[in-house]
């Protein structure tokens, strides 16, 4: 593992690698880095869409 960067997403994944003990090699970080951006970002666009206060969630019917 390398040490401390000054990027929050690679200290994020120095951490999460550590606390779920993997292994996440030099080569991979910007593949895995590259992944969490395209994460993070649809994540804000779900998490900026307003719904009503009334907005109910859809039944679920089952067979």
């Amino acid at each position: 593992m390398t040490t401390e960067t000054s990027d929050p997403l690679d200290n994020y994944i120095d951490a999460v690698s550590k606390a779920l003990a993997l292994r996440v090699e030099d080569a991979w970080k910007p593949a895995v880095k590259a992944n969490l951006e395209v994460s993070l970002r649809l994540a804000r666009l779900v998490d900026e869409f307003v719904l009503s206060d009334e907005t109910e969630p859809a039944s679920v019917f089952a067979a």
